[in-house]
C-alpha cells in the first residue's frame, strides 16, 4: 500500500513538474512573439484594478487602526471602565490571539467562499467588534470586541495582499500589493495620532463593506471552482472591455486544470518535496520579519525617546510619518528595483539600526541623538522592504491548490512571531538591553543570508511563471 502511494505521489510530482515547465515555456515563447508585458491595453482600462485595490486596502487600514488603537486610548479606557493594568493588558494582547485564529481559518474560508466572501466575513467581525468596544461597560464586552477585531485583522492580513496579487497585472503587482502595507502603517499612525476618534475607522469599514459589492472576484478562484462565465467576466472587468483577454484566460485555465488533477492539499501536504521551496520561502520571510524585533522596537520607542531627552510625542509622530512616507515610496520602486534588492537593503539597515540602538546607555552618555537615530534608522529600514515585501512575495509564490493552507500557515507564523516578540521583549530587556538588540541584529543578519540564498526575484513575472520556477 505504501509503495502504491509513493508511486502515485511520484506520478503527481512528474505531472506537475512537466505541466508547469511546459506552461512556462509557452509563456516565454508567447512573450517573445508579441512583446507581451501584460494584457492591459491602456491606463483607462485599469480603473477596475485600482478601484478593487482601493476597496481591499480599506481592510488594511482597518487592520492598522485595530493595531494602533490600544496605545493612545489606555488612560481613557482604564479611567472610564475602572480597569486594572492587568485587565487592560488582556485587552491589548487578546487582539493577537484573535488574529492567530483568523490566520488559521482564512485559508479554508477563501477556498470555500472566495476572497470577497472572506473580506465580507472579516468586515463583519470588525464591525461587531468595534460596536462591542463602543458599548462596553466592563472588561468582558471590551475583550470580546477586541478579540473579534483581532479575528478580522488575521483574515485581512492574508486575504488582502493575495487578492490584490491575483487581480493585478504583473507590471503593477508589486506596487499595488505594497499599498496593503502602506495602508496598515497609515491606519496605525492615524489611530495613534488621533486617538479615540472613530470617524476614520467607520469610513474605512463603510467603503469596504459597500465596495465589495462592486468589485470582481479573483479570476483564479472562479476558474478553480468552475464558474466559467463569471471567470471570463472578471478577467474582462479587470483589463477593460476592449482588451483581448483570450491569452491570459487560457493561461489561467491551463494552470488551474493542471493543479486540479492533483490531490487537494492539506496542511501536512505542504511539507512534500514539490511544495517545500515555496513554503520555506513564504514562512521563512515571515519568521525574519517578526523575530527581527519590530514589535519589541515599537513598544520601546517612547521609552528610548524619553531617556534620550527627546520628546516622546514628537518622536512618535516622526516615527509614524517615516513609516508612511517610506512605505509609500516603496510602491513606486518595487516593480522597478525588484523584491530582493529591497529586502537586502532593508535587512542591512535593520542590522545597523539594532547595533546603534543596542548600546543605548553608552550612546546616551556620549551623544544622546544616536539612540534616537538608531530607532529611526530601524523603522526606516523596516518600512523600506521587510515590512511590505514578505507579504508581496507570500502572495505570489504559492500554487493555487495549496494557497489556502500555505497562506494560513505563513500568516499564523507571522502572528505567532508578533506575539512572541511582544511577550519576551521586556524579559530580554531586563536581562540585557545590549544583548537584546544584538540578538535582533543577528536575526536580521540571518535574513540577509536567507534572502541571498533562497528568495527568488519575482518582478515582472506572472504568478504562473513564478510558481512554475519555484516548484519545478
Amino acid at each position: 500500500m505504501a509503495i502504491k502511494e509513493d508511486i502515485e505521489r511520484g506520478n503527481d510530482t512528474v505531472l506537475e513538474s512537466a505541466a508547469v515547465s511546459l506552461l512556462q515555456e509557452e509563456n516565454d515563447m508567447a512573450d517573445k512573439e508579441d512583446g507581451y508585458t501584460d494584457q492591459t491595453s491602456s491606463k483607462a482600462s485599469l480603473w477596475m484594478v485600482y478601484f478593487s485595490t482601493f476597496v481591499a486596502v480599506c481592510g488594511s487600514f482597518e487592520f492598522g487602526s485595530c493595531a494602533g488603537y490600544s496605545s493612545p486610548t489606555q488612560t481613557a479606557i482604564r479611567t472610564d471602565l475602572s480597569l486594572s493594568l492587568a485587565e487592560y493588558s488582556v485587552f491589548g494582547s487578546i487582539l493577537t490571539f484573535g488574529a492567530m485564529i483568523g490566520a488559521i481559518t482564512s485559508g479554508p474560508i477563501t477556498d470555500f467562499i472566495g476572497w470577497k466572501g472572506a473580506m465580507r466575513t472579516a468586515t463583519g467581525f470588525c464591525v461587531g467588534g468595534w460596536l462591542a468596544i463602543y458599548f462596553a461597560k466592563g472588561a468582558l464586552l471590551l475583550d470580546v470586541g477586541r478579540l473579534a477585531t483581532g479575528y478580522g485583522m488575521g483574515v485581512f492580513s492574508y486575504v488582502v495582499p493575495v487578492f490584490i496579487a491575483e487581480i493585478a497585472p504583473k507590471n503593477l503587482r508589486g506596487a499595488l500589493t505594497t499599498i496593503n502595507q502602506l495602508m496598515i502603517c497609515t491606519g496605525v499612525s492615524v489611530a495613534f495620532i488621533i486617538g479615540t476618534v472613530l470617524t476614520w475607522r467607520a469610513l474605512a469599514l463603510t467603503v469596504l463593506l459597500f465596495g465589495l459589492f462592486f468589485i470582481p472576484e479573483s479570476p483564479r478562484w472562479l476558474a478553480k471552482i468552475g464558474r466559467e462565465k463569471e471567470f471570463e467576466a472578471a478577467v474582462q472587468d479587470l483589463h477593460g472591455k476592449d482588451t483581448n483577454i483570450s491569452k491570459e484566460a487560457d493561461e489561467i485555465r491551463d494552470y488551474i486544470e493542471t493543479l486540479e488533477r492533483l490531490p487537494k492539499a492539506k496542511m501536512m501536504d505542504l511539507f512534500q518535496r514539490r511544495y517545500l521551496n515555496s513554503v520555506i520561502i513564504g514562512v521563512g520571510l515571515m519568521v525574519f520579519q517578526q523575530f527581527g524585533g519590530i514589535n519589541g522596537i515599537c513598544f520601546y520607542v517612547s521609552n528610548i525617546f524619553e531617556t534620550a531627552g527627546f520628546s516622546a510625542a514628537v518622536g512618535t509622530i516622526i516615527y509614524a510619518i517615516l513609516q508612511v512616507v517610506i512605505t509609500g515610496l516603496n510602491t513606486t520602486v518595487i516593480d522597478k528595483a525588484g523584491r530582493k534588492p529591497l529586502l537586502l537593503v532593508s535587512s542591512t539597515g535593520l542590522v545597523l539600526g539594532c547595533i546603534i540602538s543596542g548600546d543605548h546607555n553608552l550612546a546616551l552618555d556620549a551623544v544622546p541623538i544616536l539612540a534616537v537615530t538608531g530607532i529611526l534608522i530601524y523603522i526606516s529600514a523596516f518600512s523600506a522592504g521587510m515590512g511590505a515585501v514578505p507579504w508581496v512575495i507570500m502572495s505570489e509564490i504559492f500554487p493555487i491548490n495549496i494557497k489556502g493552507a500555505a497562506g494560513s500557515l505563513a500568516t499564523l507564523v507571522n502572528w505567532f512571531g508578533a506575539w512572541a516578540v511582544s511577550y519576551t521583549f521586556n524579559f530580554l530587556m531586563s536581562w540585557s538591553a545590549y544583548g537584546t538588540f544584538i540578538l535582533y541584529a543577528a536575526i536580521n543578519a540571518g535574513a540577509i543570508l536567507f534572502v541571498v540564498t533562497l528568495v527568488p526575484e519575482t518582478k515582472g513575472k506572472t504568478l504562473e511563471q513564478i510558481q512554475a520556477a519555484i516548484n519545478a
